[in-house]
């Protein structure tokens, strides 16, 4: 009775040592602290994705997908710049041939007259457009800048109607003007057949003189300088507009005494630089005297409205 007492009080002890042993182990495993309240992640729908190793009460996301709706922008709609093509560059275009070597025509014999004008060309003028006549304005073009091709252009021609003048009839048919015989002692000159009759100032750019001619005579001369290329004097036929002793370039703020104005501001007028340096310079497209005391009685004896021709 005892024994069998002593032996259910065995069993009873080593079942609650396996019951303790059990609480033991889950109490281990959970928690110390008391569970708070859960949270939620996100306030937008979310896809969750937790693994099944996770700790109990804690979520492990791996994957987020939200729904987002833009909001409307408060500035202006910028739409993006439609890329604009790169200019394209015009190439000039071909200059405008007027003759060639080989061709025909009176505007032949005017070209080959002028540039006889300017000493580009020399001999007989005709209508033929030959070696000759490519040369003459092969060297005009070059003296100029221009493409040295011997082919008559618009830009060419231009030049070389812009620094001559129409050519006479006798010029265009070869007729050289008659020489005038200087009483004995008087000067020679430049002949031009403009200067032949009345009171001329006769101004040649081939000798860089001026002759003061009365019916076809000349009477006195002196030297002159004139423009550069850039502001050169001008050829053609005028007449002294105005006058006056004491004037001061209002554009070069320098002396010009004795001025005799012909072509708007070019005049004819005494030089201090001309007399200093000669020909090592030039004027600003006035005629420039360097003798005083000629110039002087050229002012005295040529009243307005005498005529002044400068030719080459």
């Amino acid at each position: 009775m005892g024994a069998a007492r002593r032996r259910r009080g065995a069993r009873a002890m080593s079942v609650a040592g396996v019951g303790l042993g059990l609480t033991l182990a889950l109490t281990a495993c959970t928690p110390t602290t008391p569970h708070a309240a859960q949270t939620p992640i996100a306030t937008h729908p979310v896809t969750s994705t937790t693994s099944s190793a996770t700790e109990p009460g804690t979520a492990t996301t791996t994957e987020l997908t939200a729904s987002v709706t833009p909001m409307p922008s408060d500035g202006p709609t910028t739409t993006p710049a439609t890329p604009t093509a790169a200019p394209t560059t015009t190439p000039e275009p071909a200059p405008v041939v007027l003759f060639r070597p080989g061709d025909s025509s009176p505007k032949v014999r005017e070209l080959q007259a002028r540039l006889r004008q300017l000493r580009w060309y020399d001999g007989d003028v005709t209508d033929h457009y030959g070696t000759k006549t490519s040369a003459a304005v092969r060297g005009f073009q070059a003296k100029r800048g221009f493409p040295e091709t011997g082919v008559l252009d618009e830009r060419t021609w231009d030049k070389v109607v812009s620094m001559s003048r129409p050519p006479t009839r006798d010029e265009l048919n070869n007729i050289l003007p008659k020489p005038v015989a200087a009483p004995p002692g008087k000067l020679t000159w430049d002949v031009d057949s403009r200067c032949l009759t009345g009171r001329v100032i006769c101004i040649s750019k081939s000798t860089r003189m001026l002759t003061w001619v009365v019916d076809g005579v000349p009477q006195y001369q002196f030297d002159v300088r004139f423009g550069s290329e850039a502001l050169p004097t001008r050829e053609g036929t005028f007449a002294i507009t105005w006058k006056k002793k004491d004037v001061i370039s209002n554009l070069y703020h320098t002396p010009m005494p004795y001025s005799m104005f012909f072509s708007g501001g070019q005049a004819i007028h005494y030089s201090s630089n001309f007399a200093r340096l000669g020909y090592n310079g030039s004027s600003h497209g006035c005629v420039n005297v360097r003798d005083w005391n000629g110039l002087v009685r050229l002012y005295d004896e040529a009243p307005v409205g005498t005529k002044v021709v400068i030719h080459w």
